[in-house]
């Protein structure tokens, strides 16, 4: 027959590899973050995997020391074999994660639970790239030193605002540092002689949220991560998989047009979103009215916290505008929970009474939708949990290739 195509026969199709899954050995060690400790009976039925492949994989993630048996944990003896439930390995095992702010770096220590163990922050001497980042390496092995933590490092996961483009690991565009195309991934790789991964900072807390965050299971369906900083940006997942974008550039809403916020962008427009509510727009206004005396967030959310009205009306002010862009994006993603990460939305409910209010009223949804908006799951470790998110997320998705890669490195 003219132009009839003949139907693709098994025969040929390529031979199917082994399947020894990666997605196998993550899957169980995801089971184990979620649930453990847990019997190897319980993590086939949770990852819906054979008994077979479970112990296949289990030797595995034992001998790295990313999980461990826990026969204290186990019920009272039955009839027949007993099952030794598993946890992850609290001790042997940790990440670094990094953070470069515009005003100072921060630098943290993760275990396997996204727990921080060590954490320092350091002003910033200049914004020179080459400056910032052989600085930042020195502060990795100074933290690590200092801290007195003695576990084998898997990885340095890196987050900071703007165009961020984890596939290079480059920093496409920073704005405020003023840096263009840096390879701060290659950069660090080369100082610290670990594996570097790094993202942006709503990408790299929505995965920290995914991990384990309050509301991981509903995160891990739909969610949108809202950051407000200095840098102001957004992420968004749904079925799991966050959402980047063919160049990386998915949730650049610095310049989202949103009603009340009047002040003049560097875009030359007004109204703008970051331009009314980043961290330095909010700190400018609390010097002029005389609420802080240095040019800090956290001097105004402790006075704020202290009961000073002034600072408590400006912070509610600010998330009165994030609650209209958070409205904005209800409608756009309509996910299961929507994260923010500000500071005063963190730490004082009356910021986040009055984000979720404007919210509502500026959805379609209304108040039903409002409600699944939360303020972050680490409202004291914001900065250190987002670059050990970006690392600690490498490692569970990819758990064996991760740390062979380090043992090839020693």
């Amino acid at each position: 027959m003219d132009g009839a195509r003949r139907t693709t026969r098994r025969g040929d199709l390529p031979a199917p590899g082994p399947r020894r899954p990666a997605e196998a050995t993550a899957s169980v060690l995801r089971a184990v973050l979620d649930h453990g400790p847990i019997a190897r009976s319980s993590i086939a039925r949770v990852t819906r995997l054979s008994a077979a492949t479970v112990s296949g994989v289990v030797p595995a993630l034992l001998d790295r020391r990313l999980v461990r048996e826990v026969p204290e944990a186990a019920g009272r003896p039955g009839i027949g074999r007993p099952h030794v439930p598993l946890d992850l390995d609290g001790d042997a095992v940790a990440v670094v994660g990094a953070h470069i702010a515009v005003p100072r770096t921060t630098v943290a220590v993760l275990d396997l639970r996204g727990r921080v163990l060590a954490q320092r922050q350091d002003p910033h001497g200049g914004h020179d790239p080459a400056n910032v980042l052989t600085a930042l390496a020195h502060r990795i092995a100074a933290l690590l030193e200092e801290s007195g933590v003695r576990r084998r490092i898997l990885g340095l996961g890196l987050a900071t605002g703007g165009w961020v483009d984890p596939a290079s690991g480059t920093v496409v565009e920073h704005p405020f540092l003023g840096w263009r195309d840096v390879p701060a991934g290659a950069v660090l790789a080369e100082a610290t002689g670990l594996p570097v991964r790094l993202d942006s900072n709503s990408r790299a807390l929505l995965r920290a949220e995914q991990l384990f965050g309050a509301v991981a299971a509903r995160a891990r369906r739909s969610a949108v991560h809202l950051f407000v900083g200095n840098v102001v940006d957004v992420g968004f997942a749904a079925g799991g998989v966050v959402h980047q974008g063919p160049r990386s550039a998915a949730g650049a809403i610095a310049h989202l047009p949103v009603e009340g916020c009047t002040e003049l962008c560097a875009c030359g427009r007004r109204g703008c979103l970051q331009a009314a509510v980043s961290e330095r727009a909010l700190v400018r206004r609390a010097l002029v009215r005389g609420l802080i005396d240095r040019p800090d967030v956290t001097e105004l959310v402790d006075a704020a916290r202290g009961g000073r009205a002034g600072a408590v009306e400006l912070l509610q002010d600010r998330a009165r505008l994030v609650g209209r862009a958070a409205g904005l994006l209800l409608d756009l993603f309509d996910p299961e929970v929507l994260v923010v990460a500000e500071a005063g939305v963190n730490r004082l409910p009356a910021c986040l009474a009055a984000l979720r209010a404007e919210a509502a009223a500026w959805s379609t949804t209304g108040a039903d939708m409002a409600s699944s908006v939360r303020p972050s799951s680490f409202p004291d470790h914001v900065l250190a949990v987002a670059g050990g998110a970006v690392a600690l997320d490498d490692l569970y998705a990819s758990p064996l290739t991760r740390t062979d890669l380090i043992q090839s490195r020693a």
